[in-house]
């Protein structure tokens, strides 16, 4: 057995009154690759950035190289030797690939100052390790803002590598590659592992996970639950740690469509754009249709797209009718409304008041010929009273507010057009049980009264509890399209990990 270079020891992480790890316990050997799996929240990116400096822990100990350390932010950690590649970049869009790859390592002539001519040699000798996939753009003076997000993803793993870790971890690194750029990436963890180096590997792909690892531990919430090696393991097993129970596999929920569920409302056809290939979906009258999958598999660039917030190709059919919408102002007037995911930066005005916030889609209506303030605040008053929002006046600002009360708002402004159509971005991230509650309760008032429902959500429970269907999205596309017994937290797991499609002999609508 390998000899282990970094070991985690019950490593706890609180937020608040959150949990985020528990027991994060690892184990990372020269020379072998580590595979850290497990569901959205987990705790994986948790532990790697505690690992790297990016977070502290409250409890556990870290080893590494038979002493304990706590890195006190990610500069230590590198200059140790213990390196992490992330999928959110750590590079500088204003410098050049060269000044990317040596940043704060840069290479010095003998009067001290950074020799350019030596760093643009030496990125173009690391360029070649990815060798024929990438295009002519790609070069050591080439400025990153240019490159496309699978050629900066190259420079950020070349950046890591350059600095010659003793510990790599690949968090998610190769999301925006392609295979041959997969397969380059390959050939460098070997040589990694050749040179005696520890390797972590986060990946929402199963297929990637049996190709590159040795050995996967699963995190379940917060929680080091089980560790196999790969080569006396299945995706199965794998699988049924993640969620924690081989039973069930086959549950019903008891989802019956409902009566109002005849008439198709919705219909995408080949929608794709730079994060989407060739969406296909339907979805009927009141019917509240869930979206899985591991974050960032292109389920927020899908509702966006179909708000007419994102570029796309392919067809949407509303009622029959087929639309282009090239700005959300259309979008709106057709009735859609998109509830987004980050409030603070795409739902509200912060400093503006909680009046303006319920209105900002919705003053028009109260303009002609003068505006109607009185009506607008009575309107405003009334669905905050729905919604029940805890508040000081409809004048206070709308950061004065709670997280749940503030999404709140988020929700009324849109519950004031009477959406036919609402897109929901992961709606209930970061906001309390209670207001969850409200909220769920909300959703089946608004089936009822006949509006459809795209549910975003990065909680797999979420989805099971609320949804007849859930669209299954990995890698831009939809892979699966679960109901009735075959919406399961087993099938969920299974398809967002990019599985086989003869799961426990299930039969379900794949998507190839």
């Amino acid at each position: 057995m390998n000899e282990i270079c970094l070991k985690t020891h019950q490593i706890e992480k609180h937020f608040g009154g959150v949990i985020a790890l528990r027991d994060g316990s690892i184990d990372i050997r020269a020379g072998e690759v580590l595979a850290l799996v497990g569901s959205n929240g987990s705790g994986k990116s948790t532990l790697t950035k505690i690992v790297t400096g990016v977070l502290s822990q409250d409890n556990g100990a870290i080893i590494y190289q038979d002493s304990q350390v706590e890195f006190t932010n990610p500069m230590a950690a590198q200059k140790a030797g213990v390196i992490a590649v992330y999928q959110e970049l750590s590079l500088v869009p204003s410098l050049t690939v060269a000044q990317n790859i040596w940043l704060a390592n840069e290479p010095r002539d003998k009067s001290g100052f950074i020799d350019d001519r030596k760093m643009n040699l030496l990125t173009a000798d690391l360029l070649k390790l990815f060798e024929g996939t990438y295009q002519p753009s790609l070069h050591p003076e080439a400025y990153l803002r240019e490159l496309p997000p699978d050629e900066r993803q190259i420079v950020e793993i070349l950046k890591a590598y350059s600095r010659d870790p003793e510990v790599l971890i690949l968090d998610e690194a190769t999301a925006s590659l392609d295979s041959k750029q997969v397969n380059c990436l390959y050939d460098l963890i070997q040589l990694l592992k050749s040179k005696n180096k520890g390797l972590v590997f986060v990946s929402h792909r199963m297929d990637e996970i049996f190709r590159f690892a040795d050995r996967a531990v699963v995190l379940r919430n917060g929680q080091t639950v089980g560790e196999v090696v790969i080569t006396e393991t299945s995706e199965d097993e794998i699988v049924n740690m993640m969620i924690g129970s081989d039973e069930g596999l086959i549950r019903d929920h008891g989802r019956k469509s409902k009566d109002n569920h005849k008439e198709t409302i919705l219909v995408v056809e080949n929608l794709g754009n730079d994060r989407l290939v060739d969406v296909n979906f339907s979805v009927t009258k009141g019917e509240l249709v869930g979206i899985g999958g591991l974050r960032g598999q292109g389920q927020s660039t899908l509702l966006h797209s179909l708000f007419g917030d994102d570029y796309h190709t392919g067809s949407i059919i509303i009622e029959g009718e087929s639309l282009k919408f090239d700005h959300p102002k259309e979008a709106m007037e057709n009735g859609i409304a998109l509830i987004p995911g980050d409030r603070a930066t795409e739902g509200l005005l912060l400093m503006r008041s909680i009046l303006e916030n319920f209105h900002l889609p919705n003053w028009k209506k109260y303009a002609s010929p003068i505006l109607k303030m009185k009506k607008a605040r009575r309107d405003a008053a009334q669905v905050g009273d729905q919604l029940n929002l805890i508040m000081e006046s409809l004048d206070s600002p709308v950061s004065n507010l709670s997280g749940g009360n503030a999404q709140k708002v988020v929700i009324g402004k849109w519950l004031l057009r009477d959406p036919k159509i609402l897109l929901l971005d992961d709606p209930t991230k970061g906001v309390d049980v209670g207001t969850k509650a409200e909220f769920y309760r909300l959703l089946r008032q608004l089936q009822e009264k006949g509006t459809t429902i795209l549910l975003y959500s990065s909680d797999e429970q979420e989805l099971l509890d609320l949804c007849e269907r859930v669209l299954v999205m990995q890698d831009g596309t939809i892979k699966a399209d679960l109901t009735g017994k075959e919406l399961t937290e087993s099938n969920l797991v299974y398809f967002s990990m990019g599985a086989s499609t003869n799961h426990n002999n299930h039969e379900v609508s794949w998507h190839a």
